[in-house]
């Protein structure tokens, strides 16, 4: 199983600590374009115009300022430096040893700045989303996808992947054919309708992440027993769970509903 999610918008700086070490974020194959995005991110935020360029509002220009030293900034787990609803939920800076071990296997978080990084991956806060056409690199998504396609080949091979991304990361990178490709989408009922949801999105989530990594057992295999395992959380955080029919190509739906 690989529990795929976006990052968050927000992040919490480390206070102190080492710097990032390239070369000892996993995935290494990721190395030489995470150094060149890095380096055209630093140049870019230095700029007078670098809030406009990446797509933020200026009052966020001291976040845009930090992406200057990001080779030289504290960092820190991703677990804790990910912030906002769905990590909220996930809660994967509290584990039990045994459960941060199982994030550290199945959970992978799709990074515009690192390509792809895992909950205990050591990084800077920074600031820049993969639908930044990043100058230098270009549009960030289809930068990605080549590298981070090899990168999960062995891994997604044959597998469940748990698909929570947003679609700017969803169009970075595509599981293989092989996979069981289950995206999931949070649906608010109330009288008897239902309507797609963002904030309560985020927030159930990062409630599925957890019970995923936290329950006992061995991990889902396929979609059908995704779709058993999240029942569990019928009658507290959820009024439902469904699981569309397989499709001839692409991803199988996961609708979780929630009141």
């Amino acid at each position: 199983m690989l529990v795929m999610l976006p990052p968050s918008e927000g992040k919490t700086p480390a206070r102190s600590g080492a710097p990032v070490d390239l070369a000892d974020l996993s995935h290494d194959a990721l190395t030489p374009l995470r150094a060149k995005v890095v380096d055209a991110l630093a140049d870019v935020s230095a700029r007078p115009d670098a809030t406009g360029v990446l797509g933020v509002s200026p009052g966020l220009a001291d976040e845009v300022a930090r992406n200057t030293v990001l080779r030289d900034a504290p960092a820190a787990a991703a677990s804790r430096v990910y912030t906002g609803v769905l990590y909220g939920a996930a809660g994967l800076d509290r584990l039990t040893p045994a459960a941060r071990a199982r994030a550290a296997q199945h959970v992978r978080i799709v990074s515009g700045l690192w390509g792809l990084v895992t909950p205990d991956d050591r990084i800077p806060a920074y600031r820049l989303s993969m639908g930044t056409d990043l100058p230098g690199i270009g549009p960030l998504a289809p930068a990605w996808r080549g590298a981070l396609g090899e990168a999960l080949a062995a891994e997604a091979a044959g597998t469940l992947v748990v698909d929570c991304r947003s679609a700017a990361y969803l169009a970075a990178w595509t599981p293989p054919a092989d996979a069981d490709w289950v995206t999931v989408r949070v649906l608010r009922e109330v009288d008897g309708r239902r309507s797609v949801v963002s904030h309560h999105a985020k927030h159930t989530r990062g409630v599925l992440t957890r019970h995923l990594v936290t329950r006992r057992g061995r991990a889902p295999r396929d979609a059908e027993e995704l779709a058993h395992v999240a029942s569990a959380l019928v009658g507290d955080a959820l009024l439902a769970v469904e699981l569309d029919a397989p499709p001839r190509r692409g991803a199988r739906t996961l609708s979780l509903v929630v009141a």
